[in-house]
């Protein structure tokens, strides 16, 4: 039995998932347990600030045309999709290459960054802040969908994607009032905080070495997924 990747992150970003899991020979299947929804903010003036740091894209694609009055300051993206979706709406000088956060706010210190802008979710992973003073705006915000039917749309043999702890509380409710067979599930994490919300009984469950999608296919492939296929 082949197994097939089911991934449940928010567009447009589970379809980036997707494409690079087939890409690397997984059968994939969406099945977005939040959607991305914009968020009025008021922009605090940017010369209060060193750099602007941006821990997701979809700060990027929500934040509309207020992240414009920044687009001079230094951007300290965290991932790849994150620079890419900031350089496409107009930020110029991008630092980026950092896959977690704690490993960005020390590129920020070592680069004499302090005053730092945080355009973000609603809902933020903390990180260290020492040494910087973080202004924080919420310019997106996650939400529930209707729940799926996940004892129609899950199989055995199935590995599920978990990229944050919220998804994974959600999907712990889920499989509770469905009375999904967790145990004919496996499950790949993208933190030990994702992981641990997800709840127990599944058939395998584990969390990825570092935040990242690459990483979390990694997880999967060492459960005899795609590396297995065919």
């Amino acid at each position: 039995m082949t197994s097939r990747l089911v991934i449940l992150r928010p567009e447009p970003g589970a379809s980036t998932t997707a494409d690079r899991a087939r890409k690397q020979g997984w059968a994939a299947t969406v099945i977005p347990l939040f959607e991305i929804a914009p968020l009025d903010w008021d922009p605090p003036g940017p010369d209060a600030f060193d750099a602007v740091l941006m821990t997701s894209a979809n700060s990027a694609r929500s934040g509309g045309i207020g992240l414009a009055r920044y687009h001079y300051l230094p951007l300290y993206a965290v991932g790849a999709q994150t620079a890419e979706a900031a350089q496409a709406i107009g930020f110029e000088t991008i630092i980026a290459g950092a896959s977690d956060v704690e490993e960005m706010a020390d590129r920020l210190r070592a680069d004499g960054m302090r005053r730092i802008f945080h355009p973000a979710g609603e809902a933020t992973r903390p990180f260290d802040e020492t040494g910087l003073t973080v202004t924080r705006t919420p310019v997106y915000a996650a939400a529930r969908v209707a729940p799926p039917d996940l004892t129609d749309a899950v199989g055995s043999g199935d590995i599920l994607l978990v990229h944050s702890p919220r998804s994974g509380r959600y999907l712990d409710e889920l499989c509770t009032a469905q009375a999904v067979a967790r145990e004919t599930l496996s499950l790949v994490a993208i933190s030990e905080a994702a992981l641990a919300a997800a709840g127990r009984s599944w058939r395998t469950a584990i969390a990825a070495e570092r935040p990242t999608d690459d990483a979390m296919l990694a997880a999967a492939s060492s459960l005899g997924g795609a590396g297995a296929i065919g």
